[in-house]
């Protein structure tokens, strides 16, 4: 069903990403009975996005296997979309959005959820036609028409989308450089002990990843035949893919008069500054009390989800805070990587189990206090250390630390212990 232009709706939902969708799914999930319209700036039907470099980009799941919902969905629930348009207005004083169709739609509630663009590189000729930035299940298609002919392929950016996208890519074959300006790979994401064994396992798999390193130009002109490094070195390259972050897409709410900085400010209901208006996902910026109740910007399925579930039962009067526990996940060669909690800021951390076996965790602490844990082909640790994370549970001793350490004791004995 489409969004009449000029119509007023219930609720808005500009974004029709996991956080835009899940909030529509939610209401109706709740009993809401108003009108929903959702407004998505990409002509397909909604679909996940943490597949793109993962699943989808090697052929495991086609596109209709990543769709949120099957298409019949949105109509037997009486979700009206508008897809291929952004929102370019918002109008807070007249409960109007304007579409770049040209025309308005009024709302009642209006929920952001637009998730953000990547950063681009900083070089003149940052939109060359192989140039990827893997955000986009278009981005994801050229990406894989690319890499049928490609064998020479550079990555810019060690977060876990250039890593996945390495992965991949060593799998099918290619020849991969992967490029880090920083002293480590994922830097905002994970401790040293898990980054040093993430790098390696990259090395041990063939890709030549480079720490360090600077990227001085795009050689090439309006296709990129190499990538040329601070100091001189040249690297020739079939095609580029860059993974250094995004920026929230946020710019209408902030002309609108709502509070920003790093995204658009959201309080523990996800409302931002502005009346009936929310924000969730990647580019909501929240006080989490994961991370020490700083402000912060989760870019994670979860995160989205679970802002969602918030921003509807406030809409439907059981307002609930925002205080969900943050997980993480990604796949690269045989290894499952499954994050639960914050390690932001954290002062120590244990090894659980032996790294060089390829199934351990990271688990890591703040103060005393258990905060996050990474697990590698550990899942039970990481369904486990969910319940130590949210008990606090304090490490004291000597005793127990090894306790923690010891692969072979269940954690959820440790918390036993604990209590």
């Amino acid at each position: 069903m489409p969004v009449e232009i000029g119509s007023h709706y219930d609720v808005v939902i500009v974004g029709a990403g996991h956080g835009g969708t899940q909030t529509a799914i939610a209401l109706r999930q709740g009993g809401f009975s108003g009108s929903i319209a959702i407004v998505g700036d990409e002509l397909e039907l909604p679909y996940e996005r943490p597949p793109l470099s993962k699943e989808y980009f090697a052929g495991q799941r086609d596109a209709a296997r990543i769709r949120i919902r099957p298409e019949a969905f949105w109509a037997d629930k009486d979700i009206a979309l508008l897809l291929g348009h952004r929102v370019a207005r918002v109008d807070p004083a007249g409960r109007e959005v304007w579409a770049s169709v040209g025309g308005r739609i009024g709302y009642g509630k209006l929920v952001w959820a637009t998730g953000g663009r990547p950063r681009p590189l900083p070089c003149h000729n940052s939109g060359a036609e192989n140039l990827l930035y893997i955000r986009t299940l278009a981005d994801a298609d050229r990406l894989k028409a690319l890499a049928e002919t490609a064998q020479r392929v550079v990555i810019i950016g060690g977060g876990y989308i250039g890593l996945e996208a390495a992965a991949v890519l060593r799998k099918a074959g290619k020849s991969v450089v992967l490029l880090e300006m920083l002293d480590r790979v994922l830097a905002r994401a994970a401790g040293e002990e898990m980054a040093r064994f993430v790098e390696a396992e990259h090395r041990r798999h063939g890709v030549d990843l480079r720490l360090g390193t600077r990227v001085e130009a795009l050689e090439g002109g309006d296709r990129i035949t190499g990538i040329r490094l601070a100091g001189g070195e040249r690297i020739p390259c079939d095609f580029v893919v860059a993974g250094i972050g995004i920026i929230p897409a946020v710019e209408e709410l902030a002309e609108a008069g709502a509070a920003t900085g790093n995204g658009v400010l959201v309080d523990d209901r996800c409302r931002t500054t502005l009346g009936d208006i929310y924000a969730i996902g990647d580019c909501a910026a929240h006080r989490n009390a994961h991370a020490e109740l700083a402000i912060i910007r989760l870019e994670s399925v979860q995160n989205a989800s679970d802002m969602a579930t918030v921003v509807a039962r406030d809409i439907m009067g059981q307002g609930q805070p925002y205080a969900a526990i943050p997980w993480f996940w990604s796949n690269q060669y045989d290894l499952r990587i499954q994050t639960i909690g914050l390690s932001i800021d954290h002062d120590d951390t244990i090894i659980r189990g032996d790294m060089a076996s390829g199934s351990f965790a990271v688990i890591y602490i703040r103060s005393g206090r258990i905060v996050a844990l990474d697990c590698v082909n550990a899942t039970r640790d990481y369904v486990q250390g969910k319940a130590l994370i949210l008990a606090g549970m304090h490490v004291a001793s000597d005793l127990d630390r090894e306790r923690l350490a010891d692969a072979s004791l269940p954690l959820k004995s440790l918390l036993a212990i604990e209590a």
